[in-house]
């Protein structure tokens, strides 16, 4: 089998006997209406889907043979394709937004021809579309690949400006061009409503958060266990695992996306997918790739509580159109794939937000806790490495002496007066990471029973843990909870050893100061 990495031509994919998720069922019904626009997280097959309407607007019905779409088009209308690609490029280079559309620009009046009364881009835009109707007869297909880019590569620089301003008459010019267009499609991370293509006459059909086109890019779970039933028995045997726990074990590092109020449709990073099958190894290879620079700039020096910020509900509107907001970047951390939709109120019609799965949750706390900590990421992936083998080994004193000493070595300011009102947020959002972090490695549960939630209760092969954690408060309080609670009550009957641990962490040491396990 040939795994696709790094190929987004679609013809190039066919033509060479790649791999292909079949999404051409999604690509015709996409391709019936007018004017679309497509946001999600980069790596996720934008390109490669651009790629395909490419090629069934221009009618090559031979590279969709025996596809889905095979059996939903009849004509195959061959149409005047203007593909543009902002993928490429520097934009922060003065000159360079407009060098790159000039160059896309020219290749295709040399094939449809040029009139030199026409001076600026948009007008040699609107132009070369109204020609190539003309010569072809046909109205005109327009497909942009990542229109965002531009203004990504310089967000809060002094070129952001211009570049919103060259893009706004750019694609502007689909206003005037509607006469002549078959059908407009953008891609991109961002919705940025400022941007005159989303306003006004020709105003795109949003098709990010619609449930018919969850699974439009990326992998779900029906398609992963379809085509790749194979390479996932193989990478369970090398891994000595079994078929079911090969599948639980992806399931949990690469599932987990959600796009729209459709939580049954679960999505599979494609990128770490298909390359962990192609080298027959688990890895975090999505976020390996890197934080993008723009969400890099606009986190700096932040401490971000991601506590809060996937903690509350949300309208649709706080984070699917563009913020670039260091206080409350939502917005930016969900475009980009970092968080996704976990839950839905159809009542409030409101959305919870919380990390995808283990590779994104691992990557990006470890990025915020080497910040929070004021340590190296390296030195926190040991310290719950070590907590992770303890608990595995029930060494619960092991566990106790490593919180004591983590604690202890945390650097914490406050004005004494305020010591315990600002060590409470420090002391939550500190326990809240770190239990982030295990939960890569180790089963965290966080439902609740009728009577409440325990704070963390986490599950291994061998044993159950559900501990409690007071405030200036006592270890015996804490244990007492428990009991009042039946925060134990689901696992009565359940084979496991069950450990039930009481702690209390004092704000005048900043670390433990009783920890007690029941009898």
């Amino acid at each position: 089998m040939k795994y696709p990495v790094g190929v987004q031509n679609f013809e190039k994919l066919i033509t060479e006997q790649y791999v292909y998720v079949d999404k051409t069922d999604l690509v015709y019904r996409l391709a019936q209406q007018n004017v679309c626009f497509l946001s999600r997280p980069r790596r996720f097959g934008k390109s490669l889907l651009i790629s395909t309407l490419e090629a069934y607007f221009s009618g090559k019905k031979d590279l969709f043979k025996g596809l889905k779409i095979d059996k939903l088009e009849n004509d195959w209308t061959e149409y005047p394709v203007l593909r543009f690609d902002f993928a490429r490029g520097n934009y922060k280079k003065a000159g360079e937004l407009n060098q790159i559309i000039e160059e896309q620009l020219y290749d295709y009046e040399k094939l449809y021809g040029r009139d030199e009364n026409y001076k600026t881009l948009s007008g040699r835009f609107l132009n070369l579309i109204k020609t190539a109707e003309e010569k072809t007869g046909r109205k005109v297909v327009v497909l942009i690949d990542e229109y965002d880019k531009p203004m990504l590569d310089v967000l809060g620089k002094d070129l952001e400006q211009e570049n919103r301003d060259t893009l706004k008459g750019f694609y502007g010019t689909f206003k005037d061009a509607d006469a002549y267009l078959r059908f407009v499609f953008l891609t991109g991370v961002t919705k940025f409503s400022q941007v005159s293509v989303f306003s006004g006459f020709n105003q795109p059909d949003d098709i990010s958060m619609d449930t018919r086109y969850d699974a439009i890019c990326g992998i779900t779970e029906e398609e992963l266990y379809s085509y790749f039933s194979e390479p996932i028995k193989e990478l369970a045997t090398k891994n000595e695992y079994t078929e079911d726990e090969m599948k639980k074990e992806l399931k949990k590092q690469y599932d987990g996306y959600h796009f729209s109020s459709n939580l049954s449709t679960e999505v599979y990073n494609p990128f770490s997918i298909i390359n962990a099958f192609k080298k027959m190894f688990i890895d975090d290879y999505w976020y390996k790739t890197g934080t993008p620079t723009y969400l890099a700039e606009l986190l700096e020096g932040r401490n971000i509580n991601m506590q809060k910020l996937t903690g509350q509900a949300y309208e649709s509107r706080y984070f699917v159109d563009y913020r670039a907001d260091a206080e409350d970047p939502l917005a930016m951390l969900y475009q980009s794939g970092y968080l996704t939709i976990k839950e839905y109120d159809r009542r409030r019609r409101v959305y919870k937000l919380d990390f995808p799965n283990s590779e994104v949750r691992k990557g990006f706390l470890s990025l915020i806790a080497n910040s929070y900590f004021n340590k190296q990421s390296a030195e926190n992936d040991n310290w719950i490495f070590k907590v992770d083998d303890m608990l595995r080994e029930s060494n619960l004193d092991g566990v106790r002496d490593a919180f004591t000493s983590f604690l202890s070595s945390i650097p914490y300011e406050a004005n004494k007066d305020e010591r315990a009102k600002d060590f409470e947020t420090h002391f939550s959002y500190t326990f809240y990471i770190i239990f982030k972090l295990l939960s890569c490695y180790t089963t965290l549960i966080e439902k609740q029973n009728s009577k409440g939630r325990a704070d963390v209760i986490i599950e291994t092969d061998n044993d159950v843990f559900i501990f409690e954690f007071k405030l200036d408060g006592s270890a015996e309080e804490a244990l007492k909870q428990i009991e009042e609670k039946q925060y134990d009550l689901p696992y009565l009957d359940d084979t496991r050893k069950l450990h039930k641990i009481g702690v209390n962490i004092s704000s005048e040491s900043r670390t433990v100061e009783e920890w007690l396990v029941a009898d």
